[in-house]
């Protein structure tokens, strides 16, 4: 394959983080005929949950993006991708003459409408995998059973409070290959999963070197990829976090873009055994050490402050107006780490960060 040019494929028309069915359907029915366009069900509120089918290969490859309404930078990274097919090269010729894609770009779509994690019914369909209680969720099962996929592809985004192992890099892209059993043993669709991760892995590696996290492997039989990989058909959760100034998340983008098209290229050339499990093992676990803004040095009253003297301030997103704002509060630690790392750092002794602060009237969050 030889080197694309990503800002050729980047589709402008399609970004930011509110992103619902309104935003998409333009692109997707202006696809040529190649590209299969069904209904494959309805939503809580009657909307439609449409996929989009390519390719005539015998791996089989399903994705689905928005089971969590509010997590839409995979969304955008799929039609990245369908917008790179619709190109005519041999690379692509050879990878839809090797395998059948089926992307399902939104399956939560009113939780997108509203940006919401859960669907109309206030469910994470993330935990129905085995209960079956809501439509979309229905629809997922229904599609997997008749499609017949040899690989899922889980798509969702993580907070920013991640990072990678124990350092100060933010885990921009985590991948996991779903347990099948509360052991986590490794059964043979499971280290396939692991060994994808670590192709897809070594091309990210390459751009965004260490910000690259392996998310817990903890296993839930409610959450739809351990229910696939229960089912012994390779899964892999991939997990799109922050990147440095990029709270839109249109670099993260582009990195699963092209994670996602290094796992069909080793897919389609059958190059899977060419990567390990011991390389999946290498990838360092994800923290959770960073807040959005780190604010040192504060001379306010001591409840505001972590045990490290400092205060943790975190982003909460919210819809207003058809808008995303990013709305600050005091962030609360599950368990303090030993280091907190902020995507921002502010010293309270500095006259320009006390300006910036009281610019973007963040000061009442310190006294």
């Amino acid at each position: 394959m030889k080197e694309l040019n990503y800002n050729d494929i980047y589709v402008s028309e399609i970004s930011g983080r509110y992103i619902n069915y309104d935003h998409l359907n333009e692109f997707i029915n202006a696809l040529p005929q190649e590209f299969k366009i069904k209904e494959e069900g309805k939503s809580v509120r009657s909307e439609s949950i449409k996929s989009i089918e390519f390719g005539n290969g015998s791996h089989r490859i399903l994705m689905w993006s928005q089971m969590h309404g509010n997590e839409s930078t995979t969304t955008k990274a799929t039609i990245d991708l369908l917008n790179y097919f619709k190109k005519d090269s041999t690379h692509i010729n050879e990878i839809l003459k090797a395998c059948t894609i089926k992307i399902i770009p939104i399956l939560n779509p009113d939780g997108a409408r509203v940006y919401t994690r859960v669907n109309a019914n206030r469910i994470d369909l993330n935990r129905d995998a085995q209960d079956l209680t809501q439509p979309e969720s229905r629809v997922l099962k229904r599609v997997y059973e008749n499609f017949k996929p040899d690989f899922c592809f889980n798509l969702h985004d993580q907070r920013t409070i991640f990072n990678v192992g124990e350092t100060n890099k933010p885990a921009t892209v985590s991948f996991l290959a779903p347990a099948f059993d509360q052991e986590r043993n490794n059964s043979p669709s499971r280290k396939i999963s692991m060994q994808l991760i670590a192709a897809m892995n070594s091309t990210l590696q390459e751009e965004i070197p260490g910000q690259v996290g392996r998310y817990d492997d903890g296993f839930n039989a409610n959450c739809v990829g351990d229910a696939f990989q229960m089912k012994k058909t390779p899964t892999i959760l991939f997990e799109a976090g922050h990147y440095s100034n990029d709270y839109n998340r249109d670099m993260t983008r582009g990195y699963i873009f092209k994670a996602l098209l290094k796992a069909l290229d080793t897919i389609a050339y059958n190059k899977i055994l060419d990567y390990t499990v011991k390389q999946y093992e290498a990838i360092p676990e994800n923290g959770k050490q960073f807040v959005d803004i780190l604010v040192l040095n504060p001379d306010f009253t001591v409840n505001k402050l972590t045990k490290s003297g400092i205060v943790a301030i975190q982003y909460k997103e919210v819809l207003k107006d058809k808008k995303l704002e990013f709305v600050t509060g005091l962030h609360v630690f599950e368990k303090e780490p030993t280091e907190i790392f902020g995507h921002k750092t502010l010293n309270c002794n500095d006259e320009k960060d006390m300006e910036w602060l009281k610019s973007n009237d963040l000061l009442n969050l310190l006294v």
